[in-house]
């Protein structure tokens, strides 16, 4: 294959020297761009590995003037595409498959002047509680060629992939073929939409809203999404993460600098921006219920047929986020998630607590973005 572009040493389980200046862990990941390598230490997740590669493109992609990103991609019959950013278990990977469209990518891709291209050939899927009804592409994808990690499996080789024993990070990797509508090659026009992805585990958010250039570039900064009790040690209620770009630890600019370029693209191919919502309705992780898979996939084709876009809005508070009023088999009360919690009170004190948090968080960027980036977050009453 000839010289290579870089080269990625991987010593899986080996640790890296804790005692080595500015090591915190015994995991490392390395990257060094005058010798084009890659050093991966302490680590068995194959991951490591995928997103070094995006690390790199983060940087050489920007120098070329196209904008790398974290996101999915699929195209409609009409060769229209779409973008979904978002952090990992926001819905990338499983609200790109879709039926109804050609899917080019699941998780990195990038915007140039020519259009977007799939930086892989193929997918790495999550495995948590999987099944052909819910997911069918990904389920049927998962034959000879394809690589599991970390799942539990028995003696006839049968995988449970409700068993979260070794870790809930469990994946496969497959190529992008063993998609059934797959694009090949993995090409597609300027984007028609983008969907900016968060699963809001506090029930604030709604589940769709329309964005303004600010606001995209406010919400694309944070990179907003929730984690809540069970997924990580010592979290036993909803707590906020901010992951700029929805891709901090892959970013090698200043958050900034990808937003701006963002704005650009969309303003220069007219293209529309969406925050969407996979988390929680009608109260918080715990109380409130996780917004329908169903309804979801509905807000999305309202989204691609247009209707979304044509459809009447109206203006969160605090948030300013458009909400739309109507959305074929979609109760309002779902669309509006005031309407969907038991206390109006109760809604608002929690509305303002979330809109806290983001403004602490952006706090670190306020010096690098004007006050027309500031206006598109949320402002509290004085």
């Amino acid at each position: 294959f000839g010289e290579p572009d870089y080269t990625i040493f991987n010593a899986g389980k080996f640790p890296a020297n804790r005692f080595t200046e500015g090591m915190t862990s015994s995991t490392s990941v390395s990257l060094n761009f005058h010798r084009r390598e890659m050093v991966i230490l302490g680590t068995e997740y194959a991951g490591e590995m995928k997103k070094g590669v995006l690390t790199i493109m983060m940087y050489l992609m920007m120098k070329k003037g196209a904008l790398p990103l974290h996101s999915s991609a699929n195209e409609g019959p009409d060769g229209k595409t779409t973008l979904f950013f978002g952090l990992s278990g926001t819905g990338k990977t499983t609200l790109s498959a879709d039926p109804a469209r050609s899917l080019i990518g699941d998780d990195e891709h990038v915007w140039s002047d020519e259009g977007i291209f799939n930086i892989e050939g193929g997918c790495y899927a999550k495995c948590v509680n999987l099944s052909r009804e819910k997911e069918p592409e990904i389920y049927d994808a998962i034959r000879f060629g394809a690589v599991l990690e970390n799942v539990v499996y028995d003696y006839h080789r049968d995988v449970d992939y409700k068993d979260i024993s070794i870790t809930e990070n469990t994946r496969c990797a497959y190529p992008l073929e063993f998609i059934p509508n797959a694009k090949l090659p993995a090409l597609g026009v300027h984007p028609s939409h983008i969907i900016m992805l968060t699963c809001d585990a506090f029930g604030i958010l709604p589940p769709i809203s329309k964005l303004t250039i600010p606001q995209v570039m406010y919400h694309f900064i944070s990179g907003y999404t929730a984690k809540v009790a069970g997924t990580e040690v010592g979290i036993t209620e909803p707590t906020a993460a901010f992951s700029a770009c929805y891709g901090a630890p892959f970013l090698v600019l200043h958050p900034v600098q990808y937003a701006k370029k963002l704005a650009e693209m969309l303003q220069k191919h007219s293209a529309h921006a969406w925050l969407l919502n996979t988390g929680w309705t009608g109260g918080a992780y715990g109380q409130g219920s996780r917004i329908s898979l169903k309804y979801t996939r509905t807000m999305i084709d309202a989204v691609h047929d247009g209707t979304l876009a044509n459809a009447e809005f109206e203006d969160m508070p605090v948030f300013g986020l458009k909400i739309p009023k109507t959305c074929r088999n979609v109760p309002y009360e779902v669309l509006n998630p005031a309407k969907s919690w038991n206390s109006a009170e109760k809604y608002n004190q929690e509305l303002a607590k979330l809109a806290k948090r983001f403004q602490e968080n952006f706090a670190q960027y306020q010096g690098q973005v004007s006050a027309d980036v500031l206006s598109g977050g949320p402002t509290l009453p004085q």
